[in-house]
């Protein structure tokens, strides 16, 4: 039988945190034991906000990297840049004629950067570009294009998601007919919150982050300053208001963790025995990954022929999609 099409996209934005793993990387990886597996790189999409051409390049290898290191099989799943897949552009054009400005008016990061605009003083548009006003068309032209039977979304991108849905059916009921099939949310299983190094959620914008790929060194160096109290070493502590053990559950089994725990209750562990028991079990987990990454990125050769690869694949199946589009239109 036939599996069903799941897609993932990311714009290159930076090395994934401990954070990105949990919430992304890892369970998208995972969709390909059951799914016929899309991933793209969104490189137009990050054009909106980054102009400089080395910084976007060396991105994407960057992206593309830490795909092949989670384990990603560019065999069985098919890895892309977003603007090698030429096909992508001209559905996306098709469905802006069906897409209302008020229904772009409601996008977060349209919204987000008016109200920015009123709170600092500064005409309504300023610094918005016709990119970041129809993101969620070029958006919809990802997911649509393949017909997507499942997009893993968390809170912050499901207005994405359901703008593709909204747009699909509109075409469908002009049409009379599914021209293009309607996609589901795919709803990440959460892994609860990832804290960083201060308690709050682990995030870039909060400079708390614990860098998937950073040296074992520079690793061990960061995870010695997570915040603890003041708690002295023969202190029995509480591992439900730790940040070092809500690290350490990430990572570990029901039994390891049941073994941490009585330590913590026990007394007698101070927080630097603690934070050594993280890196160790933290380090013995991605160290392969960080070693596959470094191999990786020290092979751009490898990643083009892959990327190269996996842009073929697409367009075959886009141009596909776009030939029986035309017909059912009148272009064709």
């Amino acid at each position: 039988m036939e599996r069903k099409v799941a897609l993932t996209g990311i714009k290159p934005t930076g090395l994934p945190h401990i954070g990105n793993y949990f919430g992304m990387y890892k369970p998208a990886i995972g969709l390909a034991r059951n799914y016929d597996t899309r991933y793209f790189i969104a490189d137009y999409h990050a054009l909106n906000s980054m102009r400089d051409p080395k910084k976007i390049r060396e991105l994407t290898y960057e992206v593309a990297a830490t795909w092949l290191a989670m384990g990603l099989n560019p065999d069985k799943s098919i890895l892309y840049k977003q603007s090698a897949v030429g096909g992508t552009f001209e559905l996306t054009i098709f469905l802006m004629a069906f897409t209302s400005k008020g229904l772009m008016n409601r996008a977060h990061s349209y919204k987000a950067k008016v109200a920015e605009n009123i709170e600092l003083g500064r005409d309504l548009d300023d610094g918005v570009n016709m990119g970041l006003f129809t993101y969620p068309v070029l958006m919809a032209a990802d997911i649509l294009q393949f017909d997507s039977d499942v997009v893993p979304v968390g809170k912050d991108q499901a207005q994405h998601l359901e703008m593709a849905v909204d747009i699909a059916q509109t075409i469908n009921h002009n049409y009379g007919k599914e021209l293009l099939k309607v996609p589901a949310a795919l709803i990440r299983e959460s892994t609860g919150l990832v804290i960083g190094l201060d308690g709050r959620k682990m995030s870039k914008s909060y400079n708390n982050t614990i860098p998937l790929f950073l040296p074992e060194k520079k690793l061990r160096k960061l995870l010695m300053k997570i915040v603890t109290n003041s708690q002295t070493v023969d202190e029995p502590k509480n591992p439900d208001k730790c940040n070092i053990f809500a690290l350490y559950k990430l990572f570990t089994d029901k039994e390891q963790q049941a073994e941490m725990r009585k330590k913590y209750k026990a007394g007698g562990m101070g927080w630097g025995s603690a934070k050594q028991e993280l890196f160790e079990i933290l380090n013995e987990t991605i160290a392969p990954i960080r070693q596959r990454y470094e191999n990786l990125i020290n092979n751009k050769d490898y990643i083009d022929e892959v990327l190269r690869n996996g842009a073929e694949r697409a367009s075959e199946i886009v141009y596909k999609k776009l030939s029986f589009l035309r017909k059912e239109i009148g272009l064709g």
